[in-house]
């Protein structure tokens, strides 16, 4: 029988609580290597159909095993140009750990560790090798993981790349979402800088819609175009007093404690005011980085979910660090009015119990009020983490363009081409909010889509 997983260590709770640094320092190379072995070398590997990039698992794992570090991160970047990243923030567990063959029986393979460990190893970046340079442009509108995925695979092969990104730094939800503390944006902007060295320009400050237009976009010569500009629009929950002082979408909370550094108050020249006791309303990994968040400057801080733990769709992890930290989880709870003071400021929020009724179509039980249990909590700050949706500032100036439920860009599950001949999309703006990894496999089908098109409607030199 193989050993047991091994795992990180971390940063001391009472040190971390205190500070945005990463929580976990990632595998030893002692531990990396050992459990580098621990992997059976399948020979139809369950775990590659797992990862929606297509990463040759056992290979890059054997060469760890084989403390080839060089090779390991070779493979790695064959189809991920952002590995150190997904190292750290992936789903592992239900994608290609969640097929391990060795977690039937015991723990699956730590691979989202070993990746992460593979990747912060790399002394030398590598440059994966770039086909025959050809002479037909693409436009890449976003800089997120969808974006960054299709412009590079692109570049690979030789095409001339340029990214639009709207926000003065690149990078998308990786730089303005998940905390530092999760993704140490060094890291981000460590992997940027590779789709760069590829020859992918990026232009920021460019607001696609606004700055430019489509069609200025091809009239500057540009024969596709692929949007993947995430979903960045907060859902609210329209109860009463949401537009009190003290309430935040998490999309403005955690774009102002990443992208706009408030958290390094009080050099900080964007400094937000979180209060005591912050409530967030929620329960997936958006929630749960909002909730650590505010924990870090300060406060205390509750996590108001609907229906139980088992349907929370954070990962497992990160709802462990939270509650190691001290952040309280109050189930079954819905939120129902927000309460002010007589200057404006929440005081309270009014919550019901709930009860679980019959699946709704998300398959998890669909949360129903319980009648007369009804109470006020004491909060002076609460963040909405209830979901997000696109961003219409892009798609509204397109009324040709087909679009789905909440404003989604319907595109062909094949292709990623849109009803727009030379136009493809993917990421969050045709899925809704989704995860890194994805985005990045609908990054790297819309570029192979994009080839084909290019191929058969113009000279790509």
């Amino acid at each position: 029988m193989k050993q047991k997983r091994h795992h990180p260590q971390k940063q001391s709770i009472e040190e971390r609580i205190k500070n945005f640094n990463e929580v976990s320092y990632g595998l030893t190379e002692q531990d990396a290597i050992e459990e580098a072995k621990r992997c059976l070398q399948c020979k139809k590997p369950l775990c590659v159909g797992g990862c929606p990039v297509g990463i040759d698992i056992p290979a890059f794992i054997k060469k760890i095993a084989e403390k080839d570090y060089e090779s390991a991160i070779k493979i790695l970047k064959e189809k991920n140009v952002l590995p150190g990243i997904c190292g750290r923030v992936c789903p592992q567990e239900t994608q290609c750990e969640g097929v391990c063959i060795l977690g039937k029986k015991s723990e699956p393979v730590a691979i989202g560790l070993l990746e992460r460990f593979a990747a912060d190893m790399e002394k030398i970046k590598q440059i994966p090798e770039i086909k025959e340079k050809k002479t037909t442009p693409v436009a890449v509108i976003g800089s997120g993981p969808a974006g960054l995925t299709c412009a590079s695979e692109l570049a690979k092969h030789g095409y001339p790349v340029t990214i639009f990104e709207s926000l003065h730094l690149p990078g998308g939800v990786l730089t303005y979402g998940i905390p530092e503390f999760r993704l140490p944006k060094r890291i981000v902007k460590e992997e940027i800088e590779q789709v760069k060295k590829l020859g992918v320009e990026i232009l920021t400050d460019m607001v696609i819609g606004k700055t430019l237009t489509i069609d200025d976009l091809r009239k500057m010569g540009y024969k596709a175009i692929f949007i993947g500009v995430g979903a960045g629009l907060p859902s609210f929950m329209g109860i009463p007093g949401e537009n009190l002082l003290g309430v935040y979408s998490a999309n403005e909370f955690l774009t102002r404690v990443n992208l706009m550094k408030s958290y390094k108050f009080p050099e900080s020249d964007t400094p937000i005011e979180v209060g005591k006791k912050v409530a967030v309303i929620g329960g997936g990994n958006v929630a749960l980085d909002a909730a650590r968040s505010a924990l870090r400057l300060g406060a205390k801080v509750s996590v108001l979910y609907r229906r139980t733990e088992n349907e929370m769709p954070a990962r497992k992890e990160e709802y462990e660090n939270a509650k190691e930290e001290g952040i309280e989880f109050h189930f079954l709870t819905q939120p129902i009015r927000f309460i002010g003071d007589d200057h404006g400021y929440l005081k309270g929020i009014e919550v019901q119990k709930m009860q679980l009724g019959e699946p709704d179509e998300s398959g998890r039980r669909r949360p129903v009020p319980v009648v007369g249990s009804e109470t006020i909590m004491e909060f002076d700050t609460a963040i909405v983490a209830i979901g997000q949706k696109p961003n219409p500032l892009l798609t509204s100036t397109m009324p040709e363009l087909k679009l789905g439920k909440s404003g989604i860009i319907i595109v062909d599950p094949q292709t990623c081409q849109t009803n727009i001949e030379g136009i493809f999309a993917g990421g969050d703006i045709t899925t809704g909010a989704a995860t890194v990894i994805s985005a990045m496999g609908a990054g790297k089908k819309a570029a192979h889509s994009i080839m084909k098109y290019l191929e058969k409607t113009s000279d790509s030199g």
